[in-house]
């Protein structure tokens, strides 16, 4: 049975006083030399700008030149509305391999199905691997339910495809990075509660998963650092509206507003220590754990969000890359 709404709410921010913790000095200066390009704070005025000149966004012939095979399809979303799916492969894959679902960030109203997927290639070429991707429509002109059921859409997709698509049906890893990491926990939570595709683990990559504003890291970095918390007000008023903040919010909307986790596939958690989405993500954490499930979780000291993107050759960034690579290699090295 579905959970679709929470009385769990808490709207009263911390005193904004508090100290940010320090950035990691190599990832500082990669952020000063970001500041003309990146500005902390997203508001409304700047979606459309941020759409037409995307970031951290791979191409076509970026894959191809990776050895990635990459192809598009049209499937059914959110009551039936076409939306388009990239199918991306390593040249020369075996069949019967795992298949990576991938839920692309953007604080809910940016990016797109290429946006981040750089990061799986090396997944696909180890482990005959196919990802797909999926350009779910995007807020405040669909704001939720679209994203979220979009995804789940995506997924039930995926699971009647499977044998066309050369993948084990029953080898499916969720995966997304901010906002994508919220909606594949969101989608995660539905796989749970309607009985939908079986999945083997959610990599959660510094998810945004709470729309109430209330934590002590949202107090912290505002007007700092990488999307702070003037940019996450942003990004979830466009998805709710009036809602944000309110008991008319559904866990799956908002994943931090669960307080059973429990029948969940292991998840994978990490997060920077001077980004918005920290305790949050910690919180989630624990939730997983208090429920009886399995979580890993790491908080980079001195990262700010995305810093892995942004500055790849940091030192934290490398050690973060690591530690995702080695948790999925887990999951599914045979």
């Amino acid at each position: 049975m579905e959970q679709s709404i929470t009385t769990n709410v808490d709207t009263e921010p911390p005193a904004p006083s508090r100290t940010a913790p320090p950035f990691d000095p190599e990832l500082e200066a990669a952020l000063i030399a970001l500041a003309d390009g990146v500005p902390p704070t997203v508001t409304p005025s700047m979606i459309g700008p941020m759409r037409e000149n995307p970031r951290l966004r791979v191409t076509p012939q970026m894959a191809a030149d990776a050895g990635i095979l990459s192809r598009d399809v049209t499937i059914p979303g959110h009551e039936g509305a076409d939306v388009t799916v990239t199918v991306l492969e390593a040249e020369g894959r075996r069949p019967g391999g795992p298949v990576i679902y991938h839920l692309h960030g953007g604080g809910m109203i940016v990016g797109d199905r290429w946006s981040g997927v750089a990061a799986l290639f090396d997944w696909l070429h180890r482990y005959d691997a196919v990802a797909v991707s999926i350009e779910y429509r995007l807020a405040p002109e669909f704001p939720d339910p679209y994203p979220v059921e979009d995804c789940y859409a995506g997924l039930l997709w995926l699971r009647e495809n499977a044998a066309a698509l050369g993948v084990d049906p029953h080898r499916i890893l969720i995966t997304g990075a901010s906002a994508g990491g919220g909606l594949a926990a969101g989608v995660t939570l539905l796989v749970r509660d309607r009985g939908g595709p079986a999945l083997i683990g959610q990599l959660l990559m510094y998810p945004m998963l709470d729309d109430r504003d209330c934590t002590v890291s949202a107090a912290q970095i505002d007007g700092i650092g990488v999307w702070d918390r003037g940019s996450n007000r942003t990004g979830w008023t466009a998805l709710l509206g009036d809602r944000r903040g309110t008991a008319e919010v559904s866990i799956y909307a908002a994943p931090s507003r669960a307080t059973d986790l429990s029948g969940l596939p292991p998840a994978f958690i990490d997060c920077g220590s001077a980004e918005v989405f920290r305790d949050e993500d910690v919180a989630y954490a624990s939730t997983i754990w208090a429920s009886g499930g399995q979580a890993e979780l790491h908080v980079w000291p001195g990262g700010f969000h995305a810093f892995e993107g942004y500055a790849p050759q940091a030192a934290l960034s490398q050690e973060m890359v690591d530690m995702r690579d080695r948790w999925v290699h887990r999951l599914l090295a045979e």
